[in-house]
């Protein structure tokens, strides 16, 4: 007897898509009162207050990905969400908002190049039950003229089930009614 039914295929998709990732919002993990989901869908997030900061992604340097973990042993499944960001440049500002990130954990919400069918972009939140944290990284100066010098930064997670889209926009990311978010900060 099966544990659970399928309930539906899956055919080819006649647009093409886009990958990489505009923007990263990051909120506070202690800060979001709930994000509650319907099938893989975040419906709401209660932020009250609290601040979104959203980091600007230059083209082409970031990328999330999301590993299953099952073991048949166990019986268990568990996703682990990855996120990698490049920054570019060397300052003191960026040095100290990366020690931050290195002391909290984040709940990130990643603003796809892809679009849904209403022109907007996908939007994807990870770590919304258990966080995520920055956990690996590198400070690079280059070594040739044309080297870039600046951050990679890696965040992860652990969770149950896998990422959730949220819920498509009016005109602006989580300008949806029932969202309560505080302030958006873009630089």
């Amino acid at each position: 007897m099966a544990c659970t039914a399928l309930s539906k295929g899956r055919g080819l998709d006649c647009s093409r898509t886009s990958g990489g990732i505009k923007y990263v919002y990051f909120a506070v993990y202690d800060q979001v009162t709930s994000i509650p989901q319907t099938a893989g869908e975040v419906t709401d997030i209660e932020m009250g207050t609290s601040t979104l900061y959203r980091y600007a992604m230059p083209l082409g340097t970031a990328s999330l990905s999301e590993s299953i973990v099952g073991s048949r042993e166990n019986g268990s499944i568990h996703y682990t969400p990855t996120l990698t960001l490049i920054l570019n440049k060397l300052t003191k500002e960026d040095q100290n908002q990366i020690k931050l990130l290195g002391q909290t954990k984040v709940i990130c919400f990643a603003q796809l190049n892809a679009t849904l069918a209403s022109g907007n972009d996908v939007i994807v939140a990870l770590g919304t039950v258990n966080g995520m944290e920055l956990n690996a990284g590198t400070i690079d100066s280059g070594a040739a003229w044309g080297d870039r010098g600046g951050y990679t930064l890696t965040f992860d997670g652990l969770e149950a089930l896998p990422f959730p889209m949220v819920a498509d926009y009016t005109t602006d990311p989580f300008d949806n009614a029932a969202f309560t978010m505080g302030t958006i900060v873009t630089s």
